[in-house]
């Protein structure tokens, strides 16, 4: 046991600062990160305990750090992604749902992670669907623009798009609710 006391010790004194950084980074009040910090210490200190051995403790650190802030964005209420006024999709909706990326790091990391999950939900999508969606939301493109270039019609377009969104919303909420956004 005191052996096992002796590692926890030493590998939470080399891990310390590179962890505060990280949560700091991410979490502008002080207190709160470092309470974030000593639950990551307590969630390796039971964990270590377990008879399972834990591999890369660096990575496994980091990781349980990343899931407790996004654990505190649990926090506050769940908020729906916006629906199209009159279910109509012609409007650019990622920016309302993203948090702007100068409301602070918390905004900016929490943007960052629905990012990476709209990224990965976009390959889910079937090819016409998705350069629509990227074409309008993302590149900004008109879809009389689009309707010309590709000589299919805007209602088939505005479909495609309505069809993806309605995907991306079912596909990101669960994340969307995780977060203080």
């Amino acid at each position: 046991m005191a052996d096992q006391d002796k590692r926890i010790t030493e590998t939470i004194a080399r891990e310390r600062g590179r962890l505060r950084s990280f949560i700091r980074r991410r979490v502008p009040d002080s207190n709160e990160a470092e309470d974030i910090l000593q639950d990551v210490f307590f969630e390796y200190v039971e964990a270590y305990r377990l008879p399972e051995p834990i591999e890369q403790v660096g990575a496994w650190l980091f990781r349980v750090a990343r899931n407790r802030i996004i654990d505190r964005f649990r926090k506050k209420r769940e908020v729906q992604l916006p629906d199209a006024p009159d279910g109509e999709d012609d409007g650019h909706w990622l920016e309302e749902v993203l948090p702007s990326s100068e409301a602070g790091p918390e905004a900016a990391y929490a943007r960052g992670v629905l990012l990476e999950e709209l990224t990965a939900a976009l390959g889910e999508l079937p090819k016409e669907q998705r350069d629509v969606f990227i074409a309008h939301e993302l590149d900004g493109r008109s879809f009389k623009e689009l309707a010309a270039e590709s000589g299919v019609g805007m209602n088939t377009l505005l479909a495609r798009k309505r069809y993806a969104v309605l995907h991306l919303r079912a596909r990101l909420q669960a994340i969307y609710n995780e977060m203080d956004i």
